[in-house]
C-alpha cells in the first residue's frame, strides 16, 4: 500500500486540489477529487473526477471526465445509488437508540454481527437468523472491539492502535497540557480518553465509519471524510467542530490523525490545513503563521511527500503498532520494527519517548531517537528512518541503510543485487530489471494504474504479458521499490 501514490506520480496522474467556489460531482463518499493525466514529457492530458476515498474502482466505480456532459438519466442513477448507500439511521436517531439501549437489562442488550448494529428489543425477531451477541458494559465503552474492522487498505482500512501505542499517545498529550483531542480516524484513542475519564480532557472523533455514531453523542462524533474535508452531517457537523476547536478557559486543542496508508498525501494535507484554518480563525489571534498542533501518523517512507505539503512537521522515531495489522506490530508474526511514525509540529524535544522501549535523547539533535539511531558527525543528525543503525557513505555524502553498498557504475548506494543501470547503458528498468524498458514504462506499474483509474483497462500486449508471467516478478518489483524508498 505504500506504493499507491508513488505509482500515480510515476504514471502521470496528479491530484488537482479543489478551487474555492467550484463544485465537484459527488459519489457516496462526498465530493470527488479532480485528477489530471501527465505524460513523460510533462504535457498535461485530460482531467477526470474519481472517488476521493477509494483508490480501487471496485469499491467506488465513480468516473467522469471533467469536460463530460452527464445525461439526466445518469444523474438520476447516481442519486439513487447514493440514496441506497446512506446509513439506515440518522445520527440523531442513533443517539436516541443508544440511550434506549443503555437502559436495557443485560440479557436484552443484543448486537447483530451481520448488520453491525445495536438491536432494540422490538428488532430481535427480525434478526433471529443472524449472528447476535450480548453486549457488555465494557464493550459499549470500547466499540472498536465490538465492531468488525473495515479492511480495505486502499480506502477505509481500520488498523487499530495497540494499547501500548494508544496509552503512549494519551500520556504524551496529557503531559503536554492539551485539554481537547481532535481524533481524526483514531477511534481507539477516543475510547481511551473516555475510558480513563481524564477531566477536563475532551475528545471529538471525526471518522468515515458511520457505525461509531451508535456509541457517541452528536458532540462526540462527526461523520467525516478526511480525503475531501467533507462533513456528511453538513453545517450541523461543522458547528460541532467549530465549538470543539474553540479554546475557552485555556483549553488547548491538538489534532491526532491516523489516515489509511493507501491514502493520497496531498488531499489529506489539504484537509488538515483547512481544519487548522478553522482553528486559527476561532482563536482571533491575527497570526496567520500559527497552525493547530498536529500528530499525523503515517509510514516513514512518506516523509518527503508529507514535508513537501506540510514543511513545519518533523518525523519522530516512535514506532506505532497496530493490533490487527499482520506487519505493523511487534511479535513473531510481524516485523520487529513497525514502519509507522509520528509527524508533528510539536517541538520534538517535548515529545518524550519511553526509555524502557529503547529510545534515548540526542542532545545534538534535541530529540528522542531509537537507540540504534546513532548520531552521524558528518551528517550532523541521527539519520536512521527504519529503526536500524545506518552507515555513512563518503561517496554519496550521506548515511544509507546498512544493507546497501555503493555502486560505482550507478554512482549511488543500492542493494547489492540491484539491476545496475549503468551496466546496460542506462536503458534498464529499476523496478523489474528488464533491459527492454525504463521504470516509467514498466508494464507491472502500468497495469496497476489502469486497473485503479480511468476507463476500463486495455490489453497490455504480448511484451507486458511476458514480464507479468515471470515467476515472482511482481513480488520482486515491489521489494525493489520498497528498498529504493
Amino acid at each position: 500500500m505504500e506504493t499507491i501514490e508513488a505509482n500515480m506520480d510515476s504514471f502521470g496522474i496528479e491530484v488537482i486540489l479543489p478551487e474555492e467556489g467550484k463544485t465537484a460531482p459527488r459519489c457516496p463518499h462526498g465530493p470527488t477529487l479532480l485528477f489530471e493525466k501527465v505524460d513523460n514529457g510533462g504535457n498535461k492530458g485530460r482531467r477526470f473526477y474519481a472517488c476521493s476515498a477509494c483508490r480501487d474502482r471496485k469499491d467506488c466505480g465513480f468516473f467522469q471526465w471533467e469536460d463530460e456532459k452527464v445525461s439526466k438519466a445518469r444523474m438520476l442513477a447516481r442519486e439513487a445509488e447514493m440514496l441506497s448507500k446512506r446509513p439506515r439511521f440518522t445520527q440523531q436517531e442513533c443517539c436516541s437508540r443508544f440511550l434506549q439501549f443503555a437502559s436495557l437489562p443485560f440479557i436484552e442488550k443484543k448486537f447483530c454481527e451481520d448488520c453491525q448494529i445495536l438491536l432494540l428489543p422490538a428488532e430481535h425477531s427480525t434478526h433471529f437468523a443472524h449472528r447476535t451477541t450480548t453486549v457488555t458494559a465494557a464493550q459499549l465503552r470500547r466499540p472498536s472491539i465490538l465492531l468488525r474492522p473495515l479492511d480495505n487498505k486502499k480506502s477505509n482500512a481500520q488498523y487499530l492502535f495497540t494499547d501500548r501505542s494508544a496509552h503512549f499517545l494519551l500520556d504524551t498529550l496529557a503531559g503536554l497540557g492539551y485539554k481537547k483531542v481532535l481524533c481524526v480516524g483514531t477511534p481507539r484513542l477516543q475510547e481511551l480518553i473516555k475510558q480513563r475519564n481524564l477531566e477536563p480532557m475532551k475528545s471529538l472523533l471525526l471518522d468515515i465509519d458511520f457505525r461509531y455514531a451508535q456509541f457517541y453523542s452528536q458532540d462526540e462524533f462527526c461523520h467525516y471524510n478526511m480525503f475531501n474535508h467533507h462533513f456528511f452531517g453538513g453545517e450541523a457537523s461543522r458547528a460541532v467542530l467549530d465549538a470543539f476547536l474553540t479554546e475557552a478557559d485555556g483549553e488547548q486543542v491538538v489534532m491526532v490523525a491516523d489516515p489509511p496508508f493507501g491514502g493520497l498525501v496531498k488531499p489529506l494535507a489539504n484537509s488538515f490545513s483547512l481544519i487548522s484554518q478553522m482553528w486559527r480563525k476561532l482563536r482571533n489571534s491575527g497570526d496567520s503563521n500559527i497552525d493547530i498542533p498536529i500528530i499525523w501518523i503515517f509510514p516513514y517512507f512518506f516523509e518527503p511527500r508529507i514535508l513537501e505539503c506540510l514543511p513545519a512537521l518533523t518525523m519522530l522515531d516512535y514506532q506505532v503498532d497496530y493490533d490487527n495489522h499482520p506487519l505493523y506490530k511487534h511479535g513473531k508474526t510481524g516485523r520487529r520494527q513497525s514502519p509507522v511514525r509520528l509527524f508533528t509540529n510539536i517541538l520534538p524535544k517535548h515529545v518524550v519517548l519511553p526509555r524502557e522501549e529503547g529510545y534515548r535523547f540526542c542532545s545534538m539533535c534535541q530529540r528522542y531517537v531509537c537507540s540504534l539511531n546513532k548520531h552521524c558527525t558528518k551528517c550532523n543528525l541521527c539519520p536512521s528512518k527504519d529503526g536500524r543503525e545506518w552507515k555513512h557513505c563518503s561517496a554519496c555524502g550521506k548515511c544509507v541503510k546498512p544493507s546497501w553498498s555503493h555502486c560505482t557504475s550507478c554512482g549511488r548506494c543500492a542493494l547489492p543485487d540491484h539491476p545496475c543501470r549503468q551496466a546496460d547503458g542506462g536503458n534498464g528498468c529499476f523496478s523489474c530489471g528488464s533491459l527492454e524498458h525504463r521504470q516509467k514504462a514498466c508494464p507491472l506499474r502500468d497495469m496497476q494504474r489502469k486497473n485503479s483509474f480511468g476507463p476500463k483497462a486495455k490489453s497490455l500486449g504480448k511484451k507486458a504479458s511476458h514480464y507479468l508471467a515471470k515467476p515472482g516478478a511482481k513480488k520482486k518489483a515491489k521489494k525493489r521499490a520498497a528498498h529504493a524508498l
